[in-house]
């Protein structure tokens, strides 16, 4: 049993305050308490936003040359406690032991990575005409992050608003806390300058609220469900301080006529089920040619089918459990809607895997002939459930991807790249992936309409950080 009751702020593990409870760290592949967690209190959001207020002003003023020694400190850190890292995500949020070493733990490191390289290279002060243009970080930032890939969340955030100068205060989800206290951990081997980087736990309603209300955070970054993102933004209103949100998704892959079918459906049910649905990005409604619909449903149907759901320590399993118990159980309520409004359940549906009797395993689910206009096709599940749409011709094709309120993402499968790209400047949504291309760090990421604003990774995912200041004369 782990007992993580320390915050890390200003340099050190400090005490929480009075009032702080503990909270159990559940193993979603048993439900069995695996561990205690101190949930912080607005006295903790005080003592380390006021860490983070003092070291702005040096930090924020420190040299490139500084921000790139801390960083790469912090990458040679982290691929030191890689292994750690992918058996705490392993244990906390229940994702298979393979796709944590190959996918969730090195993808941390690749965010730093990116970042670094952006920093070499980010102009931070430009001339125009007889003035000039500086960029300066816009201050305290609060860093609000998920459970689902815990660390690309985190290093998406942290790097770059320590590149722009920022310093911060990460709260990480109280369901994915073992890797969390890990960063911390590197953070501090790295010889971070104190209260440049804190981090304490807590749960949304008080030190996100906390945290998005403080008058001494200049802005809140927050990855989360649109809900989330929408208090937050409410919370952060009276102090008109910058909120950038990166919230859900209810993506879809179009394949066109001219794909490979069988290559297109395959990889959008693998990336659906990738991680137990638990992905924001995910292609989650398939919309398949009407002529070839059926061939396409029996062959999601079988993919589906093939997945092995089991043990997360096992490496053979491709599917663990759904990260939590609250989560778990929309995902059942969502399916047993998906059978109540009539779609037609061709793999998976209500209920556990066969032999697994305990664990919030969810099985791998696929409707077919379903409306878009139909619960399942217009909220996000988050969960191992695909939906899949036939279609008439390429312009109903893109209406019905646009028909959402939703825009995070949209998937391509065409053999042309022309007729790709020309489709793929129709969708009302912040990325495009073309035929299984995988996510591009180096570019950013973000949403249209309820799925967010601002921008992740790269060159504009550092620029949110970051105020424009004008000089003349």
């Amino acid at each position: 049993m782990k007992l993580l009751n320390k915050f890390y702020i200003n340099g050190h593990w400090a005490e929480p305050s009075a009032g702080s409870t503990l909270v159990d760290i559940i193993d979603p592949a048993t439900e069995a308490p695996a561990g205690k967690l101190a949930m912080g209190t607005a006295a903790d959001v005080d003592a380390a936003v006021a860490a983070a207020r003092a070291a702005f002003p040096a930090w924020s003023t420190s040299s490139r040359e500084a921000r790139i020694a801390l960083l790469e400190r912090v990458i040679e850190c982290y691929r030191a406690r890689l292994g750690d890292i992918a058996q705490a995500v392993r244990a906390e949020i229940g994702a298979p032991i393979t796709l944590c070493n190959s996918l969730q733990a090195p993808i941390g490191l690749a965010q730093l990575e990116a970042a670094l390289e952006t920093l070499r290279h980010f102009e931070f002060e430009t001339p125009h005409a007889k003035s000039y243009v500086r960029r300066e970080a816009i201050g305290v930032a609060a860093l609000i992050t998920p459970w689902n890939w815990p660390l690309n969340q985190i290093t998406a955030k942290v790097a770059p608003a320590l590149a722009a100068g920022c310093t911060v205060v990460l709260k990480p989800s109280e369901i994915s806390p073992l890797d969390a206290i890990i960063f911390a951990e590197i953070m501090h081997a790295a010889g971070t300058p104190p209260g440049v980087f804190n981090m304490i736990y807590g749960e949304g309603r008080t030190v996100g609220t906390a945290l998005s209300t403080h008058p001494d955070v200049d802005m809140v970054s927050i990855t989360g469900s649109t809900r989330a993102g929408v208090e937050v933004a409410m919370s952060a209103a009276p102090t008109v301080k910058r909120v950038a949100q990166e919230l859900g998704g209810k993506s879809a892959l179009l394949i066109l006529d001219d794909a490979d079918l069988q290559a297109a459906v395959t990889s959008g049910v693998a990336q659906c089920m990738a991680n137990s649905g638990q992905t924001c990005v995910a292609p989650t409604r398939m919309l398949v040619p009407r002529e070839r619909y059926e061939e396409a449903v029996t062959v999601a149907a079988a993919v589906a089918n093939a997945v092995v759901v089991g043990d997360p320590a096992d490496p053979a399993t491709k599917m663990g459990p759904i990260s939590n118990r609250g989560q778990f159980e929309k995902v059942q309520r969502m399916i047993a809607i998906g059978i109540e409004e009539g779609a037609r359940l061709v793999a998976g549906g209500p209920g556990r895997p066969d032999g697994l009797a305990r664990g919030f395993y969810a099985r791998p689910t696929v409707f077919a002939d379903v409306r878009n206009d139909m619960v399942i096709a217009r909220e996000e599940i988050f969960g191992p459930v695909l939906v899949m749409i036939p279609y008439d011709g390429e312009e109903q094709a893109i209406a019905i991807a646009n028909d959402t309120v939703f825009g995070l993402a949209g998937y391509i499968a065409s053999g042309s790249p022309e007729r790709a790209r020309r489709v793929a400047a129709r969708l009302r949504v912040g990325s495009v992936r073309i035929n299984g291309a995988m996510l591009d760090i180096t570019v950013p990421f973000g949403g249209y309409k309820t799925s967010g604003n601002g921008r992740e990774y790269g060159a504009e995912g550092l620029a949110e950080f970051l105020e424009y200041k004008s000089v003349t004369g």
